[in-house]
């Protein structure tokens, strides 16, 4: 289902909207920390329920989120996946699944951790995404009620 290919170009990335902002030297350490990954068509990135250890940086193609079996949407390019559970050391809270072939940047923990320690501008976007992920999933619940 995934295909791992460790080398990563920072020029590749450097057009990826997450990376946006990152001088050369923080493309760098995001491209010595995280790994290139290619998934297939229906891989599962993240079962919501499940723990999870990596955070996926989406750089081509898209993927469907959904929570309790429903569709909430589509991500793609410059998405990220998985950091609340892996910052919140909690489940996932949805399954995301590959449409179609996905090339992406994985992260495993200490490698996240790190580029959000050694990164400003990952730690401040990182920081601006799980707020705004919070937010949506208060109202998903609210209006659950």
């Amino acid at each position: 289902m995934f295909g791992r290919n460790n080398k990563l170009d920072t020029g590749w990335m450097a057009d990826v909207k997450f990376f946006a902002g990152f001088t050369e030297d923080q493309l760098g350490q995001a491209s010595a920390l995280g790994e290139k990954v290619v998934a297939e068509d229906g891989a599962v990135l993240t079962d919501q329920g499940r723990f999870g250890d990596v955070v996926y940086v989406i750089v081509e193609g898209k993927a469907n989120v959904l929570m309790n079996g429903e569709y909430v949407a589509t991500i793609g390019e410059g998405s990220m996946v998985g950091e609340m559970a892996v910052l919140e050391h909690k489940p996932r809270n949805a399954t995301v699944i590959a449409e179609g072939e996905m090339a992406l940047v994985s992260f495993g923990l200490s490698e996240f951790r790190a580029l959000l320690d050694k990164n400003p501008t990952a730690k401040e976007k990182v920081t601006a995404l799980l707020e705004f992920r919070l937010k949506a999933n208060e109202r998903r619940t609210t209006q659950g009620d």
